[in-house]
C-alpha cells in the first residue's frame, strides 16, 4: 500500500509544543518511523505537513489515483474547516483521523470534529502509535 500522511498547524513542531500532552518524539522522527513501519509491511508512506489549509487541500487532491490511504491529523482544521472535509468528500482515497491526545479530555471545543464524518474512522489518545494503528487497519483491510 501506498499511505499519504498529511499533518495539520503546528505538527512541524512536535517535541518542542506542550510534550506533556504530544510527547518528546520530534516531527523527523515521526515520519521516519511511520516510513519504517509502513516498510516492514511491504508498503510506503510519504509525510507531508502544512501550516496552510489550502496547501492541505492540494494534498489531499494530489491522492486520488496515487495514494492507497490518507492518514491525517488536521490538527486545529479538525474544528472548523469544511473546505478539508470537502476535499476529503470529493477524492475516493480512504482516510482516517488521527489526534495523538484524546482530545476528549481536553477542552469543549476540541470535542467536535468536522472532517470526521468524511473518513473512515477516528483514533484519538494513542500518542504516535495512532498513526501506525490507523496504517494496520488499512493493511489489514487489503489483505481480507
Amino acid at each position: 500500500m501506498k499511505f499519504l500522511i498529511i499533518n495539520g498547524p503546528n505538527l512541524n513542531l512536535l517535541g518542542q509544543r506542550e510534550p506533556e500532552i504530544y510527547g518528546k518524539d520530534g516531527y523527523d522522527a515521526l515520519c521516519e518511523r511511520l516510513k519504517a513501519f509502513a516498510q516492514a509491511h511491504g508498503s510506503t508512506a510519504e509525510c507531508f505537513q502544512s501550516n496552510h489549509e489550502g496547501a492541505i487541500i492540494d494534498a489531499i487532491h494530489t491522492a486520488q489515483g496515487t495514494y492507497d490511504a490518507i492518514i491525517m491529523n488536521p490538527g486545529a482544521y479538525t474544528h472548523y474547516s469544511i473546505a478539508i472535509l470537502d476535499a476529503l468528500k470529493a477524492v475516493d482515497t480512504p482516510c482516517i483521523e488521527v489526534h495523538i491526545s484524546n482530545v476528549h479530555q481536553r477542552e469543549e471545543f476540541r470535542h467536535k470534529s468536522v472532517t470526521a464524518p468524511a473518513c473512515v474512522g477516528q483514533i484519538c489518545g494513542l500518542g504516535l502509535y495512532g498513526y501506525e494503528a490507523a496504517m494496520g487497519y488499512f493493511l489489514e483491510k487489503a489483505d481480507h
